[in-house]
């Protein structure tokens, strides 16, 4: 259903027709169906979902619409929709709404709920605590894999996943997991014991998500069970939630590459003065470290007042720098996201972008040499600006490679050595050495 026909649909009061086809739609085309419409239209279309396509619907919806909806539906209408959530979408929303929302949600849940909800808003940000879900299958050792099947069946239906069942002892230690192909492979008379996987993979409460999501990855889990410092089994983390998590952990990089402090508030719903505020304090640390590229140019200006073709090229070998460095930083910092390259490859690395460096620094002087004979029919001018282009992709590279790395170290995020940064240390360097080879070859 288009949005056009929807809202046609709407101004003509046809709910029935409303509800009808937007039961043949997938539950997040809904929700986007309705995060382009006005509050109450998109509220009355909300109100026509049955109970259980609500709630899903609901997961689905901006964060802001979110809190719309909480604050103009009854507290029976919240009451049913948190109700029907799975607990770790449950508590994203309480992250999300108002205080006001949070107690009227509060004043409808029972005493172990809330103190649920507040052990879990407690956990770190980013945290596995934060991300995991308490909606899973537990099973133990010396029932049989009949008895297994049977609770499986009866509490199944309210759980977030049932294809990895968690073996715990009478103190909740996490003992084992088993899925539910081995369960319905395996004879019904069977032990549990007898064929759950002991050698598993789990996280505990405090560990990083970007963490979480490298184990996720390098194992290929759709979910993973968290303990605690006892190794008692206290939740686990579905794939969902991780996809989520690497959206964001991306956008953080892309952010902190660009010089501005990572937020998750989506660009339109940031307003001109908390945009600009990310954005001022890197600009001017970078502005003033520029300051360093203008001493370097008024040191060297006797030798830009006797050859004034030099303020021209600079221009472009600075340009190359920037983004020779650029380019490794990159592809550096892509693999360290990645897992495919840790501190002990330093020194590959190293002397992986020299090489690079200096190939590139020869095939892109060999060109410039060329275009300048040719331009400016000086040879000793092609030469200082040959020369320079191989010393400065070699060092640009070599910084592209090297300082993300040493960040990573420092328990820094590699992003910050991106773009900006890179650029404005090889945007000095390069003018040290072009002036240098320059006294050396022209005077």
């Amino acid at each position: 259903m288009i949005l056009k026909e929807l809202k046609n649909l709407i101004k003509n009061r046809h709910l029935a027709l409303i509800k009808a086809k937007l039961l043949e739609i997938q539950e997040p085309d809904i929700a986007e169906l309705l995060d382009e419409l006005d509050v109450k239209p998109a509220l009355l279309v909300f109100r026509l979902l049955p109970k259980e396509l609500a709630a899903d619907v609901f997961v689905h919806l901006d964060g802001d619409r979110q809190a719309e909806f909480s604050t103009l539906i009854s507290d029976t209408e919240l009451a049913e929709i948190i109700d029907e959530l799975y607990f770790d979408d449950m508590i994203d929303f309480i992250e999300e709404v108002p205080a006001n929302v949070v107690k009227r949600i509060l004043i409808n849940t029972t005493v172990t709920e809330r103190k649920l909800i507040n052990q879990f808003l407690n956990y770190p940000d980013d945290s596995a605590g934060s991300l995991m879900t308490i909606e899973f299958v537990d099973l133990k050792k010396e029932v049989t894999v009949a008895a297994s099947m049977k609770r499986i069946k009866r509490i199944g239906l309210n759980k977030e996943t049932i294809y990895t069942c968690y073996v715990i002892s009478k103190k909740r230690k996490l003992e084992g997991i088993v899925s539910l192909k081995d369960l319905v492979l395996s004879d019904s008379g069977r032990l549990i014991s007898d064929i759950m996987e002991t050698e598993f993979i789990s996280v505990h409460t405090n560990d990083d998500q970007e963490y979480i999501a490298d184990v996720f990855k390098k194992y290929d889990l759709l979910s993973l069970p968290v303990v605690d410092n006892e190794n008692r089994l206290v939740g686990i983390i579905t794939i969902d939630d991780i996809v989520d998590v690497i959206e964001v952990e991306t956008t953080e990089d892309f952010q902190r590459m660009a010089a501005i402090d990572p937020t998750e508030e989506e660009y339109l719903n940031i307003n001109t003065f908390n945009l600009a505020k990310r954005r001022i304090t890197w600009l001017i640390i970078l502005m003033f470290s520029a300051v360093l590229t203008e001493f370097v140019t008024t040191s060297n200006m006797h030798l830009i007042q006797t050859f004034g073709i030099l303020s021209a090229i600079t221009p472009m070998l600075m340009s190359t720098g920037g983004n020779t460095g650029a380019q490794s930083a990159t592809l550096v910092i892509r693999g360290l996201t990645l897992g495919n390259i840790k501190f002990k490859d330093l020194f590959k690395v190293i002397w992986k972008e020299i090489r690079v460096g200096v190939l590139l620094g020869v095939m892109l002087g060999m060109l410039n040499f060329t275009r300048i004979i040719i331009t400016y029919k000086e040879v000793r001018l092609a030469t200082v600006v040959g020369l320079t282009l191989i010393c400065t992709t070699t060092f640009a590279a070599l910084m592209g490679g090297l300082l993300p790395i040493i960040a990573k170290k420092l328990k820094l995020d590699p992003a910050i050595m991106a773009s900006p940064m890179i650029t404005t240390i090889v945007d000095a360097t390069t003018l040290l050495i072009f002036f240098y080879i320059t006294s050396l070859i022209l005077f």
